[in-house]
């Protein structure tokens, strides 16, 4: 199986985001025909006020953009893992990630669980919940002979969440984020690579980079380096910066011989 990532530098132009989302998907399927797309965080729209979040959300399945993306999934006969967008859910709106398989068919979604309320080294205060209502489900699906796990960003800092996906014994858990500058640097890909080695399962972390609006008219920074790693811990591709697209190949056999060699599985007693 093949996947690509795909790097933006969405902003809040949801047209523009959208387009230069499918354009480099286009890009990546010419040149690499991938089976599976993976979009990162808030590919459809990223920052602006409370109020602008709300008004970009969408209904899932039914809104613009699946949709969208289900004839592009068709058209090129590929999955796509859309990232997240913004999913309306009462007074807030979820940040959410949309699943469709290559025949356009829309499989699932995943509702991102942990919100990200924090304050950086820089004291940037980031407060998610002010507008994003926090999903409650584990959710998986599957693609070609591939099971595959959801989380969205901050969810990469909480382990258990990846032990639980485990235990369904994913082989692939994608993590499209949208990282700040500031922890991106210094835990990203530590976190990715300890992901990977205590699941045994691929890591596909599409990113966001570059600047984005915040709430207060300034501008927030994103860290990029997209990855894929593979289930030993070895980084098998990367985008440091920009906006862009690279493809890995995702192996069965490899999944199978590291799980042999060190059966986490058979050891694990808590």
């Amino acid at each position: 199986m093949k996947v690509s990532i795909i790097q933006l530098q969405s902003q809040t132009d949801k047209s523009k985001n959208l387009q230069n989302a499918l354009s480099l998907a286009e890009d990546s399927i010419k040149q690499s025909n991938p089976d599976l797309i993976t979009l990162p965080e808030m590919f459809l729209f990223n920052g602006g006020t409370t109020e602008d979040k709300k008004k970009s959300a969408e209904n899932i399945p039914n809104g613009d953009t699946t949709q969208i993306l289900s004839k592009f999934a068709k058209q090129h006969n590929v999955f796509i893992h859309g990232g997240s967008i913004y999913e309306h859910s009462g007074n807030k709106v979820s940040n959410t990630t949309v699943i469709i398989d290559n025949n356009g068919i829309f499989l699932t979604k995943y509702r991102k669980i942990h919100l990200f309320d924090v304050t950086t080294p820089n004291g940037t205060n980031y407060r998610e919940s002010d507008s994003v209502e926090p999903g409650t489900e584990i959710i998986t699906y599957d693609a070609l002979d591939f099971k595959i796990g959801c989380t969205i960003c901050y969810d990469l800092r909480f382990a258990e969440l990846f032990l639980a996906l485990a235990k369904k014994y994913v082989d692939i858990i994608v993590v499209p984020a949208s990282f700040t500058h500031q922890t991106g640097k210094d835990h990203w890909e530590t976190l990715l690579k300890a992901r990977a080695i205590e699941t045994q399962a691929y890591i596909v972390a599409p990113a966001q980079y570059g600047e984005f609006p915040n709430e207060s008219g300034n501008y927030n920074r994103t860290w990029g380096h997209s990855m894929i790693i593979d289930p030993w811990g070895d980084i098998i591709q990367t985008i440091p910066s920009g906006s862009g697209w690279a493809t890995a190949e995702i192996s069965r056999e490899r999944i199978n011989q590291i799980r042999k060699n060190i059966p986490l599985s058979e050891h694990r007693i808590l």
